[in-house]
């Protein structure tokens, strides 16, 4: 029996340790505002490897978007949730999170300098291949992620979830760099139909490579659990759609490899 034991020992002593997802905050500054993000990445892998920025809901900086830095990780990515409203702030009312997002949304130098130092973070980190970068947006995300692509950023990928798709200053020939995917409900209030058609236009028309996913009866935040609690409690046109969150994390995750390979 000792013996059995002492072998069991030494054998745990020689196993590798088993990998798992790392995460931490980390805080970068954009024209003087202090952005309070969350940095995720798988620590088996080895080497470089791409990056994601994760732009989260008009909510703000918060756990549903380091949820998703830490899937992405959990892919091999390096993941960094960023912060686009400065100092981690949270929405705890809609009324708040429309004031927050308005204020980046109104300033365009503002919301480009403070994307774009979480891009210097995340190229900064020894373990990123600095060449193949992209980004996926959520809600008030997702128009932050398409507005930077239609800028001319230097992202491989861009990915939209249930984002807003109109813009007072549309793709033009030429500008865009990164490929496009778009995820939107089919019955989002938020998002309606003329929306969807009208970047569908403006796609064509800038000769972006693009796609457009559309899901029956998925309304606003599809991707989001608590948008069934949000929704009630606020009277919101939102909830969760299992089908469309799996289907449309299946499908972006198939195109971020493929764009990042």
């Amino acid at each position: 029996m000792k013996n059995f034991l002492l072998s069991l020992f030494l054998l745990c002593l020689s196993a590798p340790a088993f990998s798992a997802v790392q995460g931490k905050e980390v805080s970068y500054s954009a024209d003087g505002t202090t952005m309070k993000g969350w940095l995720a990445w798988d620590d088996a892998a080895s080497g470089k490897r791409p990056a994601v920025l994760v732009v989260h809901e008009w909510w703000g900086h918060n756990a549903y978007a380091r949820k998703r830095a830490d899937m992405l990780a959990g892919l091999g990515y390096v993941a960094l949730a960023v912060d686009m409203y400065g100092d981690g702030k949270q929405a705890s009312h809609p009324d708040e999170a429309g004031k927050f997002a308005a204020e980046v949304a109104r300033n365009k130098p503002m919301a480009r300098a403070r994307f774009e130092a979480a891009m210097q973070l995340l190229r900064a980190q020894p373990n990123v291949d600095a060449g193949k970068l992209a980004a996926f947006g959520y809600c008030f995300g997702g128009s932050v992620v398409l507005n930077m692509a239609r800028e001319g950023e230097d992202l491989r990928a861009v990915a939209s979830f249930h984002g807003g798709l109109a813009t007072d200053a549309p793709a033009q020939p030429g500008a865009v760099k990164a490929q496009i995917r778009v995820y939107t409900g089919a019955a989002d209030k938020m998002i309606p139909p003329a929306q969807v058609e009208g970047f569908r236009q403006e796609m064509d028309k800038a000769g972006v490579n693009y796609k457009v996913v559309s899901y029956p009866g998925a309304l606003h935040s599809f991707t989001n659990p608590d948008a069934d609690v949000l929704g009630k409690k606020f009277n919101l046109p939102m909830a969760y759609n299992a089908a469309a969150d799996q289907d449309s994390w299946a499908q972006a995750t198939a195109f971020l490899a493929e764009a990042l390979k």
